[in-house]
């Protein structure tokens, strides 16, 4: 399994739990594992067996298939990948009052430099030629609907989506939006 994966195994199981009004201890209960162990497991703090897993996923009401299905990324192709806004996942990293934490996006990438970067595309602003770098890069919308064209894929991104790909991969810009756009660009090398 990959990091990705595990990450949202924990935030399913929570999740369903409390859709289900089930607390911890129900859980732990029918599970037949303790409190702190399914508390470790919803907050990604530990990995857990095969077997507990089963035993959670039964104790919930759902079955293996059901549980994963709509655990995959949003690929269009094996190197990008799209986060529409609102699809983000609510997760809990602390009870503070005022703090909500949403995950955009969770990727294993080695990776020895990082670089981020406000990008600002005035209106009708784009680029005539395909490029690549050496990097996996991640664009976060601010502001503005830009069009991305990825290899031969063309993608239009808005305002709270986000973009990861690889940028070995041909790809090129523009504003297609009435105002300029904004992006927050992580490049990962």
């Amino acid at each position: 399994m990959n990091e990705e994966l595990l990450l949202q195994i924990g935030d399913k199981i929570k999740t369903k739990r409390t859709q289900k009004n089930i607390t911890l201890e129900q859980l732990a209960g029918k599970a037949g594992v303790s409190k702190g162990l399914i508390s470790q497991i919803e907050n990604n703090r530990t990995v857990p067996s095969l077997p507990v897993l089963f035993n959670i996923i039964h104790s919930l009401g759902d079955d293996l298939r059901t549980f994963f299905e709509d655990m995959q990324d949003s690929f269009s192709n094996q190197h990008v990948v799209i986060v529409r806004k609102g699809k983000e996942l609510p997760f809990f990293k602390e009870r503070v009052k005022g703090f909500s934490y949403k995950r955009i996006l969770t990727r294993s990438v080695t990776s020895q430099a990082t670089d981020i970067v406000l990008l600002e595309l005035k209106k009708k602003a784009s680029r005539k030629q395909m490029i690549s770098t050496d990097a996996f890069e991640c664009k976060y919308f601010l502001k503005g609907t830009v069009e991305y064209q990825i290899d031969k894929e063309i993608i239009i991104m808005h305002e709270g989506d986000t973009l990861f790909f690889d940028g070995r991969i041909p790809h090129r810009l523009k504003n297609i939006g009435d105002a300029d756009a904004l992006i927050l660009a992580i490049y990962l090398f």
